[in-house]
């Protein structure tokens, strides 16, 4: 096209002169004086030459269309060059907000960052539009009036290729930062559901331990300085230790009892296993005296306790010969033997306070209910020493039991039956 404006522009400037010899015919070229419109013939003199040639004529108007087109593809190219700056500032920009998002996220001290899906679709939005710009503006230069001319003017190749590279630098950098910000808002969520694990975890244990600390009742001053109070004879009132029993071939068992009941102050406790429901079994039934049964076999004891007082009992079995003794508040009341010589006693049973066992658990009966108060409830697996059993009497020793313990968290009450902060030294004093 070039090669094309600049030999019309030769062919116009000069001014076509036949001129008749006798050798022939011959042309003149003469040049254009400066300012002078092209197209005009000029004479050698300068003056212009008029000239009505049809040839001329059209010559003159193909160039003026062609000056225009040219005009008009100069303001293309620098709106062109425009939109490409203003692209170029658009991407400037979103690669400076992708790095002071990043600078964001390193200085917020663990804040959490804003959604990244907000960006993304931001991102997408600009891109879209961006993209939709470009092709208004190709199609719209492709399509532009060539100022008379029939053919339409395409695009220069150059800056459609430019256009083209462009558009595809912007798009992959676009898709770069948005695979970025998907990663991260993938971190992102991982971590918080993580995190939001770890809080449900804590907040699971502080919920059991304050349940725990809810059923220990906080009251006591230690898990061993309360009572159980039974003050009605029902067949529903009772308590229940948790632990059971192993095979033993000895035993003693100790506590401290209050009542003040008549006649006979009922069962302070049971054990019953399956099959043997009265397997040892401690009982004041009626005028009767307290009997202590084992296997179902029974022995009386020398034993007072229904005056409305503290009083510490223990009881000591063995298997061999069926040897027994009988102590209240630290003193040997009584011995005995044959009673279930040669039994063991039998695991797995059920211990309950303040009532007889007809069946292993319950079918418990109101006359043999034990009504009053009792605390430090112990069991061992041997018989204990009468200097031990003299020092849990007088308060000079705590040794607690190796089979039963008595503490709070061992100790179940129903049926109306409470428990109660108690210091049973102090107590048994003030009584005294």
């Amino acid at each position: 096209m070039l090669a094309l404006i600049v030999g019309l522009l030769i062919l116009a400037g000069g001014r076509a002169v036949r001129s008749q010899d006798a050798t022939g015919s011959r042309f003149v070229c003469n040049a254009i004086p400066p300012g002078a419109e092209p197209g005009c013939g000029y004479g050698p003199t300068g003056n212009r030459v008029q000239s009505s040639s049809p040839v001329e004529d059209e010559l003159r108007n193909t160039i003026i269309q062609l000056r225009e087109t040219i005009l008009q593809q100069k303001e293309t190219i620098v709106s062109q060059q425009g939109t490409i700056k203003e692209l170029n500032s658009k991407l400037a920009r979103c690669e400076a907000a992708a790095d002071e998002r990043k600078e964001y996220g390193k200085n917020t001290m663990g804040d959490l960052p804003r959604d990244p899906g907000e960006t993304i679709d931001q991102l997408g939005k600009t891109m879209q539009s961006l993209k939709g710009r470009l092709e208004n503006l190709e199609v719209r230069c492709s399509n532009i009036s060539s100022g008379g001319v029939s053919a339409l003017t395409p695009l220069p190749p150059e800056l459609r290729e430019l256009l083209r590279q462009r558009l595809g630098a912007l798009e992959t950098q676009l898709l770069r930062k948005v695979a970025e910000l998907e990663e991260e808002k993938s971190q992102l969520y991982n971590e918080t559901a993580a995190h939001r694990q770890r809080t449900e975890s804590a907040l699971n244990s502080l919920l059991e331990r304050i349940t725990e600390l809810e059923k220990s009742n906080n009251a006591f001053k230690s898990p061993e300085d309360f009572k159980v109070s039974l003050p009605l004879r029902t067949n529903y009132l009772y308590g229940r230790i948790k632990k059971s029993l192993p095979e033993m071939y000895a035993f003693t068992v100790c506590m401290w009892l209050k009542s003040s009941a008549s006649p006979g102050i009922g069962t302070p406790f049971s054990y019953g296993v399956p099959g043997q429901a009265n397997e040892i079994v401690l009982i004041e039934w009626g005028n009767n005296p307290i009997e202590l049964l084992v296997n179902d076999k029974v022995a009386q004891l020398p034993l007072s306790v229904s005056d409305g007082r503290w009083h510490h009992i223990c009881i000591t079995w063995t298997t061999r010969d069926g040897f027994w003794e009988a102590y209240q508040d630290g003193e040997r009341l009584g011995t005995g033997d044959n009673l279930a010589p040669w039994h063991p006693i039998k695991p797995g049973g059920v211990i309950i306070l303040g009532q007889e066992q007809d069946i292993v658990g319950g079918r418990f009966d109101a006359t043999q209910a034990f009504v009053g108060e009792l605390s430090q409830f112990n069991m061992w697996d041997r018989v204990l020493r009468p200097v031990d059993i003299m020092g849990l009497a007088n308060c000079s020793a705590y040794m607690p039991g190796n089979v039963v313990p008595w503490i709070d968290a061992n100790v179940e009450v129903f049926g109306g039956a409470s428990k109660a902060a108690l210091e049973i030294c102090e107590d048994r004093a003030f009584d005294s």
